[in-house]
């Protein structure tokens, strides 16, 4: 079956580059001009056209003068519907956007930002990667975002790979379509460990023994969960105004050593995947405590620090562990 499926996947991958010119990623924007926009006729477009068939040849059997009206009329309508799906995307200017880091087993959101610079209205478009798909429409003279998320199995990077946009409006007689590879990607984590055990505190998982940070008043640290006995000076109120949830303020000082999540000192019955999922979990949970933390990989040395932006690559330098700096990891 998995044979089946790869002899599938090499075969809509040759059509592609053969047909389509897809090859690598495409450079931003990418404009649909007229050779890039293929159109056929739909299952039912094919119905239509039979039926259409079987009218006429009705109609010259028994010199139904109404009957040809009603086939030439149809028809005339039908192929008037070409023209206007392959309007429907003509023109178009399309350019990834920023897709956010996500665990492996969320849904990546990739999002696409479309142009029209046509003063005229794009209904019923369809964007589709994946095996997924995400229906919109365009106003006129506007540039839209649309969002598409798309599952994911493992860490690494994930490639969106290929896209396609279509339509079947304004009948659904006709199908215009357009195949496209943006550069547009995603890094995503490490599932963190369900229970992971306490932080490391030894000489083996941290420096220093007991090493820890206390909350106090020395360095704005970053921003956590409220607690009913957070002091209400702490509370971060201009997040609160502007509708998020309740959070609170929070300072660190250190005393003693900062925490180091060293990989070779981790238990040796752990594989790959066990131990980065654990080093996962213990970053975020030293993130939550307001523990300066460092990380120790192989080929990689972070020094102990705290906030979003030392979190987030952390869990980066996790993700694209052990894969080619060149493309790291990228799924299929």
């Amino acid at each position: 079956m998995r044979l089946g499926a790869s002899f599938a996947d090499a075969l809509r991958q040759g059509a592609d580059r053969w047909l389509f010119r897809v090859g690598a990623p495409e450079t931003a924007p990418i404009r649909l001009t007229q050779r890039r926009i293929y159109v056929l006729p739909t299952a039912a477009g094919l119905g239509f056209a039979i039926a259409l068939v079987v009218m006429l040849v009705t109609s010259i059997n028994y010199n139904l003068s109404l009957g040809y009206a009603l086939v030439f009329l149809l028809g005339g309508a039908a192929t008037a519907s070409i023209v206007h799906a392959f309007r429907n995307l003509l023109g178009l200017s399309l350019r990834p956007g920023r897709c956010e880091p996500v665990f492996a087993g969320e849904a990546a959101g990739f999002r696409l930002q479309i142009d029209n610079a046509r003063d005229s209205r794009r209904p019923a478009l369809r964007l589709r990667a994946r095996g997924q798909s995400s229906a919109f429409e365009l106003e006129p003279a506007t540039e839209s975002t649309v969002l598409l998320a798309c599952p994911t199995v493992r860490r690494g990077r994930l490639s969106i790979g290929r896209m396609v946009i279509e339509t079947t409006w304004p009948l659904g007689l006709i199908r215009a379509w357009t195949v496209f590879v943006p550069e547009a990607d995603c890094i995503v984590h490490p599932t963190p460990e369900p229970d992971p055990p306490p932080l490391p505190e030894d000489g083996a998982g941290g420096v220093g023994t007991g090493a820890s940070v206390r909350d106090g008043d020395d360095d704005f640290a970053g921003l956590r969960a409220h607690r009913s006995a957070d002091s209400p000076r702490h509370v971060a109120w201009k997040a609160l105004a502007r509708g998020g949830p309740m959070l609170t303020k929070q300072y660190a000082a250190t005393r003693g050593g900062d925490v180091l999540l060293d990989w070779s000192a981790l238990p040796v019955h752990l594989d790959v995947e066990q131990r980065l999922s654990r080093l996962s979990a213990w970053i975020l949970r030293a993130e939550q405590d307001g523990r300066r933390y460092g990380l120790l990989l192989a080929q990689t040395s972070l020094a102990p620090s705290l906030g979003r932006d030392h979190r987030d690559r952390c869990l980066r330098e996790l993700a694209l562990f052990g894969s080619d700096p060149r493309d790291s990891g990228r799924q299929t």
